[in-house]
């Protein structure tokens, strides 16, 4: 509403001054009053314009979101349906009974992965609710890593080193410090579709630690490295790979980083040469 009410006194201003002009263009001093209004105009239209195309991007990238959590959240109920019909409509052998249980709990582990990501990205958008305490970071990473393996079936393809030395404990919330942990993950097996080695490395680094998640997959464009960490901001080369996600993985990521006094931040040589996640924690503990 804000930027509607200064576009419409910038135009009503440039017709005021052209009137002005018009009737008074003798006069020097209004001549010196009209550029600088006309000035006021130009950097109010500017503003103006900028503000419109951003709220633009926003509106589009909410809608890119609405859309991924549909199909998100549509994909496997529709799974789950079909299955539960098979299953109610005809006999089905005990292997294939089996495996039509395993393919329905990696479903609704998706359906809660989903939830949980929204449900988390809105809790990281309200002030309060910490539930700070000395964490064993070392213990968490390795607890995250075998959680993902077995998650996504995958025991050989991620392996997990650390280099410290001392005990890594960090002073945060634990289920906050998963997410964050759990996120990189996931997004490293979901842009690792061909092939995956995924690499986790603990690492101290001067007054904190390093959770670095290596993988070799589809990369990320120079341009898009700062980018990928905003709500609902989506790499359009990976968009067009077809690769399903919400646009929150890494946004909750950098906002955990930071409730902790930390940061997170991406590096990549390009487009399919693999790509290079950190989530950087201090050392702090209770005053």
């Amino acid at each position: 509403m804000f930027f509607i009410v200064l576009g419409a006194l910038s135009a009503g201003l440039a017709i005021a001054l052209n009137t002005i002009w018009i009737v008074h263009w003798r006069e020097v001093g209004m001549v010196a009053l009209g550029i600088i209004f006309f000035g006021f105009i130009i950097g109010g239209l500017t503003l103006n314009t900028i503000f419109l195309v951003r709220e633009v991007r926003r509106n589009e990238q909410h809608d890119s979101f609405i859309n991924a959590v549909t199909h998100e959240l549509k994909t496997p109920i529709a799974s789950l349906r079909l299955y539960l019909e098979t299953l109610q409509s005809r006999p089905v052998d005990e292997e294939q009974r089996a495996q039509f249980y395993r393919i329905m709990l990696d479903d609704t582990d998706r359906l809660l992965s989903t939830v949980d990501m929204v449900l988390k990205a809105a809790q990281l958008g309200q002030k309060g609710g910490r539930n700070f305490r000395p964490v064993r970071l070392a213990t968490l990473v390795k607890e995250c890593v075998e959680i993902a393996r077995v998650r996504h079936h995958l025991p050989n393809a991620i392996t997990y080193s650390e280099h410290l030395s001392e005990g890594a404990i960090v002073y945060g919330d634990p289920d906050d410090l998963r997410s964050a942990i759990t996120n990189l993950l996931d997004n490293a097996v979901r842009y690792t579709p061909i092939d995956p080695h995924i690499r986790v490395e603990l690492v101290q680094e001067g007054d904190a630690f390093d959770v670095r998640v290596i993988d070799n997959g589809v990369g990320i464009p120079a341009g898009e490295q700062k980018r990928i960490f905003r709500r609902f901001y989506r790499v359009q080369q990976r968009v067009k790979s077809r690769i399903k996600g919400t646009g929150l993985g890494l946004f909750i990521v950098r906002s955990v980083a930071r409730r902790h006094r930390g940061d997170a931040f991406a590096q990549s040589e390009g487009v399919n040469k693999g790509s290079t996640f950190t989530l950087r924690l201090p050392r702090i503990r209770p005053s």
